[in-house]
């Protein structure tokens, strides 16, 4: 078996998209546009003990993907520890919900926003009492 182990943000506005996740997240950063040839920045999404991928920040390659659209690409989702304080730091750091907070009854709540670059994510915070 295979588990991811790195992933991509494309975006319009690298630094917009930076700050977003930051802001959001808790994301740090290192600039390997040295090492890659081209604008890249990676991301350091938690401790190295804590489960999860790390991944990294770099320009898109092709059109913006256009609301409404659904999917074309993989969708990320970040584990939280309070679903609703999270949801507050995206909708202020220019956020938006793609589809509300919902039950998955018995293990979690569950909703996926768009970033300021056009992307969906998705946002879980367990919970065994999620009805």
């Amino acid at each position: 078996m295979s588990k991811v182990i790195h992933f991509e943000v494309q975006a319009d506005d690298i630094e917009r998209a930076k700050n977003f996740y930051a802001n959001v997240f808790g994301w740090q950063y290192q600039d390997y546009s040295d090492y890659v040839g081209a604008p890249y920045f990676g991301v350091i999404a938690g401790e190295e003990t804590e489960q999860g991928a790390n991944g990294a920040i770099l320009p898109r390659g092709a059109a913006r993907p256009t609301l409404g659209q659904g999917l074309n690409s993989f969708c990320c989702t970040m584990g939280v520890a309070d679903y609703d304080k999270t949801h507050d730091l995206i909708i202020k750091n220019g956020g938006e919900v793609a589809l509300p907070k919902a039950a998955l009854p018995g293990m979690a709540w569950q909703g996926y926003y768009i970033d300021t670059e056009g992307n969906t994510f998705g946002i879980h915070q367990p919970d065994e009492n999620a009805k």
